[in-house]
């Protein structure tokens, strides 16, 4: 068998009861390629009194990815952008030296049931991209490239497969497939990078004939590829890319290559140093260090 590890979530609440399985970074490995966090979300049914926004809070030294099934938010950070976020689209939003952002229902949702679903991963920059600007890019679900195959739909959200190549911009060597398999279908996955690891999102998946897990990530052996099959149909995702270059820190919501910078970050959100969201007047505090 190809997989190398299994990495299973531990459940989080991150706020008003949302709760979310977090897989990454696991005990065995801190991150697959250059993704050094990975939240699965929903799908989860609110009632209509529900508030699950995120305030405005800073981030340093990574990107956010975020990509929704169901449901939607609207984005706002420090650099002016806003943007609603809904299912199939990518919205890639670098850190780099600091930003500061919120993701909240939208106005047209609020005080009315609704339902989310969706993928947050965070992508550690390289450490020669660590203290870039801050930008944000979006890219619709038009825009992204589908690879139709015998019995798979594959969505090339970021990176190259299946002849198929990505707009969104990356700083490394990155790769974020969706794939939806019919029953009793199966794809084979080559030509992946040196690091790459398979997520169940819906329906059962068997991994070079083996049986994976429900919500169970599956760590490949680096380099290689694997055959994937679902019986009853499934969605999966396919994450990886160039391995990151050395270790990273990770305190809250900062990722660097240096423990000083984190520190210098969280000084500079304790005494509100970081740019401000337009139009946002709340933010979350400091966590105690």
């Amino acid at each position: 068998m190809s997989v190398a590890h299994f990495f299973k979530p531990h459940e989080k609440d991150i706020g008003g009861g949302f709760r979310v399985r977090r897989v990454l970074p696991a005990a065995a490995k801190q991150a697959v390629g250059p993704f050094i966090f990975f939240d699965h979300f929903g799908p989860i049914d609110a009632p209509a009194e529900a508030n699950h926004d995120v305030r405005p809070h800073p981030h340093i030294g990574l990107a956010t990815v975020t990509y929704l099934y169901e449901g939607a938010m609207e984005h706002r950070d420090s650099v002016g952008s806003v943007q609603r976020i809904e299912p199939g689209a990518i919205n890639w939003m670098t850190a780099g030296s600091g930003i500061v952002h919120s993701e909240r229902t939208p106005a047209d949702m609020k005080g009315k049931p609704r339902r989310s679903h969706g993928l947050q991963l965070w992508a550690a920059l390289p450490r020669a991209h660590e203290e870039d600007a801050p930008s944000f890019a979006h890219t619709p679900a038009s825009a992204i490239p589908l690879a139709r195959l015998d019995g798979a739909l594959v969505r090339v959200l970021i990176g190259s497969a299946f002849g198929h190549t990505s707009p969104v911009a990356t700083f490394s060597e990155t790769l974020y497939l969706d794939i939806t398999l019919d029953a009793g279908r199966s794809i084979e996955l080559d030509d992946l990078p040196q690091e790459a690891a398979i997520y169940p999102v819906s329906g059962e998946i068997a991994i070079d004939g083996e049986l994976l897990a429900p919500n169970t990530m599956a760590y490949l052996e680096p380099g290689s590829g694997a055959s994937v099959y679902a019986a009853a149909g499934a969605q999966f995702v396919v994450i990886g890319g160039a391995p990151l270059d050395g270790h990273r820190h990770m305190v809250w919501n900062f990722v660097s290559s240096s423990k000083e910078r984190i520190a210098r970050a969280a000084d500079d959100w304790e005494q509100q140093r970081f740019d401000k969201v337009p139009g946002e007047t709340e933010f979350i505090p400091l966590p105690k260090r």
